[in-house]
């Protein structure tokens, strides 16, 4: 199966470069896998996605309801659709809403996406660094990674 790994996020806008960091870290551990850094989410992300048939995406998210650093995986379904009804351009589109569009075009996208979160609150925030408490989230999240890689193989 062939398998990618997305950071998401944006390195200068402080906690939303969690994702890339993660990401490098993963490269540098195991740098026979396929892992990208990417900046756009939506159609761009779907776009990426073609050819593979999983994908673990690791990005910062802001719920509100957990503690800063903490570490969450989860399945692509599992994530709340919160742009459906409410697209007034192209580049809004969930990822969700962008797999459909490109499944229904007939693209062969990725059938099992899992989604590794870390709860951040600083991702407007221009700055290079991240706060204590996401930046000690890393090693926690690419440890998340590498088990939901091993748990692919199986």
């Amino acid at each position: 199966m062939k398998t990618v790994i997305i950071g998401l996020g944006n390195p200068i806008l402080g906690d939303d470069g969690v994702g890339w960091r993660v990401a490098e870290a993963v490269r540098r551990l195991r740098p026979s896998l396929e892992v990208e850094c990417l900046a756009l989410g939506g159609l761009s992300l779907m776009e990426r996605l073609v050819g593979y048939d999983r994908a673990i995406i690791v990005d910062a998210m802001h719920t509100g309801h957990g503690r800063i650093g903490t570490v969450t995986t989860f399945d692509l379904a599992d994530l709340p659709d919160r742009s459906a009804g409410h697209t007034t351009a192209v580049h809004d589109v969930s990822l969700s809403t962008a797999l459909s569009l490109g499944r229904q075009m007939g693209a062969p996208l990725p059938d099992e996406i899992t989604i590794v979160g870390i709860e951040t609150d600083l991702v407007y925030d221009f700055s290079e660094e991240l706060s204590t408490a996401v930046r000690d989230a890393i090693p926690v999240a690419v440890t998340a990674v590498l088990q939901e890689i091993e748990r692919l193989r199986d």
